[in-house]
């Protein structure tokens, strides 16, 4: 009899054995998968932050930066249109529109990029318009 519970005993525990070296097998497999999946997440993160804009969007400053793109850009083609006085208003109002939007992003080249040609700008447009010499 007790060779009887012996040999259930060394069955059981070889059968646990195997069931335990399957579990064994199929974590360390679990394992490898997950790292070769975070290896190809962090290859499409990194080309996914190659690709994407680096400036923020969305905010005030999204909409500002755009306003400031548009008035400066009319604000060229009125000025060589003929239209002086016009053109450096809107020159102005974009010069402006990237002076805040160089502040939303503390980014002191922008703003100086901004204030230095519309200050020029607005001297000018003084200077022709009330200031005549």
């Amino acid at each position: 009899m007790n060779a009887v519970v012996n040999e259930d005993n060394t069955q059981g525990e070889s059968k646990e054995e195997r069931q335990m070296s399957k579990a064994a097998s199929l974590a360390m497999e679990l394992s490898k998968e997950k790292k070769r999946m975070q290896e190809e997440f962090d290859e499409l993160q990194a080309q996914f932050e190659e690709v994407s804009p680096s400036t923020p969007s969305g905010g005030p400053d999204s909409y500002l930066k755009w306003i400031g793109v548009f008035s400066a850009v009319l604000g060229i083609f009125l000025q060589n249109a003929g239209l002086s006085i016009f053109g450096q208003l809107f020159y102005i109002v974009g010069a402006i529109s990237w002076t805040a939007v160089g502040f939303y992003w503390n980014d002191k080249a922008v703003m100086l990029g901004s204030v230095i040609p519309a200050t020029a700008t607005a001297m000018n447009l003084m200077q022709n318009t009330f200031i005549k010499f």
